[in-house]
């Protein structure tokens, strides 16, 4: 079988709030960074690499007030909170030596693409790769999810994808994958076998 991970919150820490925080004191800013940034569709563009990093940054500062050096600050702190997520990688290994393909299929801006393409060495556990920044698209879009099956020539019908977002997975399912909303570690190798992938003993 084929199995898709997405990156940020299943093999990668990704916590938005915790970002935010490392930089923003008041709860005040916060919020307003929150909702003026990672949540605006500017973010979208950002993660198709139609947007420069310093264009983004000066447009959430008109939009939020926030000064054009803090936001800067914020932008310089998001590669840096990707790190690999060590028991997702046991599981990877586990999909890996059971025999099945593994792809990933990510929304990433450049520089945190960057970051995880030189320093984490985490593409090359998998068969191959559609990141957003490389194909200027994004999750949801459909042509993403396109973009995927037409690369390495892949049979929906024999693929489970595994995201954090409810939205990205009811995208794949429209092309007839099974589809598996990552919450914990545990959770997503019961569902997984649930589905019929193989995985190979954790002592393996």
């Amino acid at each position: 079988m084929d199995v898709v991970f997405d990156l940020g919150g299943v093999v990668l820490t990704w916590d938005p709030a915790a970002i935010i925080a490392s930089v923003f004191d008041d709860e005040r800013e916060r919020a307003i960074v929150r909702a003026g940034l990672f949540s605006d569709a500017d973010w979208a563009a950002l993660d198709r690499d139609e947007l420069a990093p310093h264009d983004a940054i000066e447009r959430a500062a008109a939009r939020t007030g926030i000064p054009v050096p803090r936001l800067g600050a914020l932008f310089d702190a998001i590669p840096g909170a990707l790190a690999p997520v060590e028991p997702v990688l046991e599981l990877v290994e586990q999909v890996r030596a059971g025999g099945n393909r593994m792809f990933v299929l990510s929304n990433l801006h450049r520089a945190s693409f960057e970051r995880v393409r030189r320093t984490l060495g985490i593409f090359a556990l998998f068969d191959g790769r559609v990141v957003s920044c490389e194909v200027g698209a994004a999750k949801p879009e459909r042509a993403i999810y396109r973009r995927l099956l037409d690369d390495f020539d892949l049979d929906p019908a024999d693929m489970v994808f595994i995201d954090d977002m409810r939205v990205n997975l009811d995208a794949a399912a429209a092309f007839g994958m099974a589809t598996v909303l990552f919450t914990d570690v545990a959770a997503c190798r019961n569902e997984l076998q649930a589905l019929g992938v193989h995985l190979a003993s954790a002592s393996t």
